[in-house]
């Protein structure tokens, strides 16, 4: 199924992220991660491609195993910063060859090496081309809440993001963030500019101080005064952190399903349990 038609059809669309092993490792740890997913009945499940593509094959496998063996629509992940549009192109074949149509077009993390000055591919780019392949797909795309690291200001951001749209993005999958009123002015501005497709917030319980403080550090996402009193309270205390970390993520799931938002995605780190305590928390399912 195209994941697009899902928001058409009801809201919230409720969806989770996971990512593969690293290549030496086995799979049967994210199978049964999934395993665990399905029972909490997903509209999708979202894979992602690691730095620089550095898991490919394995987002093309867990993807299949989701679809074939689930039934539950795969979101592949894809990036294009470092690759041509032939060595694009040739994982959208496979990814086609596998039945997968729906794809998150990503620029990806700028290599640590690269020389300075434009890169070589942008989202807007992968998505355009992606659509030129004038096959049956779903294309998402990221937004920025707070704006991406790289960009001047949020003004210049939601022109970057109109573009991705206009370029073909079906609907939007937002960056991690803790302060709801972040999100809500993010969506008054999208509007504002004419993107009018729809958008599903991507939410993370925070467990551990020392994950939060190193994903906030590579994203841009701020941590409000209540996120840092729980973490100046708990952060020496692993259960305890966990679920005071599933508390507010429940509360801010709460407010955003009041605001009439059209998806929630779940940001898992591969860890079902969170996943489901927050279904229940919410009354997501």
């Amino acid at each position: 199924m195209l994941i697009h038609e899902l928001f058409q059809q009801k809201k919230p669309v409720v969806s989770f992220e996971i990512f593969p092993p690293k290549p030496d490792s086995p799979l049967e740890s994210i199978f049964q991660c999934i395993e665990e997913l399905q029972q909490i009945k997903p509209d999708f499940i979202s894979v992602t491609y690691g730095a620089g593509g550095s898991t490919q094959g394995r987002t093309l496998e867990v993807a299949r195993h989701i679809q074939d063996d689930h039934g539950i629509p795969a979101l592949g992940h894809l990036t294009c910063v470092g690759a041509t549009p032939a060595q694009s192109q040739a994982v959208l074949d496979d990814f086609a060859a596998h039945g997968i149509q729906n794809i998150l077009a990503l620029r990806g993390d700028k290599p640590k090496d690269a020389p300075p000055g434009p890169l070589n591919c942008y989202a807007q780019d992968l998505v355009r081309l992606i659509r030129g392949r004038n096959q049956p797909c779903s294309i998402a795309a990221a937004a920025y809440p707070e704006g991406h690291l790289e960009s001047p200001n949020r003004e210049e951001d939601l022109k970057h993001l109109k573009e991705k749209v206009d370029s073909g993005a079906d609907f939007l999958i937002t960056q991690i963030f803790f302060d709801n009123a972040m999100l809500y002015r993010f969506l008054d501005g999208a509007r504002a500019h004419g993107i009018a497709v729809p958008v599903t917030a991507g939410i993370m319980p925070v467990f551990s101080r020392a994950q939060v403080e190193r994903i906030c550090s590579l994203c841009g996402a701020s941590l409000p005064p209540a996120l840092l009193l729980i973490m100046d309270k708990y952060g020496h205390q692993k259960e305890s952190m966990e679920e005071a970390g599933l508390e507010y993520a429940s509360q801010q799931i709460e407010s955003l399903l009041q605001h009439g938002i059209e998806g929630i995605h779940l940001y898992t780190m591969n860890r079902p349990h969170l996943a489901r305590t927050l279904a229940w928390n919410t009354g997501l399912r």
